[in-house]
């Protein structure tokens, strides 16, 4: 059957090591993606990080290698060709951005190493690590992290702990916090209301049966003023699309 993913959290001291690793891997006939993060918010894509990337591993770290480079900019015909090459095993380490993150099944790729992994979610990571380990050999996911502080380090423990997507993103919100409804906030404690965590599940069934009640009745505001207040502030700074 298929083997445990070994996950690794690298810092940067070790990348050359990591680096090595890889090549000794593809040197076996294994086959590698390299994820890379948004980095530049107006660069929605993520193109300039990972052409940056690409650059650097073909020219600097494994110019003997046959690397390709892949991102949402690319015409559907090329991007198919990159792939069907992968595929195929005439590219030995694919240069990505997270458009491999589904729908991508190459069991010969053992290795998938993700840039800047503090930039991404971890539900995001456990998406990402599951493009490798469909094969029968020993599959590796390196996440190389750009910041090394000690929430970061807690938050990706978090995937190398995890048994199933569910925890990580009960985890994931237990962490950052489960952001605003009325705002931008995407994560954070605060007083004000909030989305309810996954695990909320008696309080979720209980705030519906309370809604159903009231609805129920000749509904008014004035009955609840709390309610009333709450809701009004809020939509004053925005709306729920």
């Amino acid at each position: 059957g298929r083997k445990e993913i070994i996950t690794k959290i690298v810092k940067p001291d070790e990348i050359k090591q990591t680096y090595q690793f890889v090549e000794k891997e593809i040197s076996e006939g294994r086959q590698a993606f390299v994820v890379c993060p948004l980095i530049d918010p107006s660069d929605k894509l993520g193109v300039k990080s990972v052409k940056e990337e690409y650059e650097k591993l073909s020219k600097k770290v494994f110019p003997s290698l046959k690397i390709a480079l892949l991102h949402g900019k690319l015409k559907p015909e090329q991007k198919e060709k990159i792939m069907r090459d992968f595929n195929k095993n005439r590219i030995n380490i694919l240069v990505s951005t997270t458009v491999v993150e589904v729908g991508i099944d190459v069991p010969n790729a053992s290795i998938i190493i993700i840039e800047g992994a503090e930039r991404f979610g971890l539900a995001q990571l456990y998406q990402l690590r599951g493009r490798i380990g469909r094969g029968q050999e020993q599959s590796y996911c390196f996440l190389i992290l750009e910041n090394e502080g000690e929430k970061v380090q807690k938050r990706l423990q978090a995937l190398l702990q995890a048994k199933n997507g569910f925890e990580l993103a009960e985890k994931d919100l237990e962490l950052r916090g489960p952001g605003e409804i009325f705002s931008t906030e995407q994560s954070g404690f605060s007083t004000n209301l909030k989305i309810a965590r996954l695990s909320d599940v008696k309080i979720i069934k209980e705030t519906r049966e309370s809604a159903k009640l009231i609805f129920k009745q000749d509904f008014d505001f004035k009955k609840y003023p709390l309610l009333e207040k709450k809701i009004n502030e809020s939509i004053k700074i925005t709306h729920l699309e």
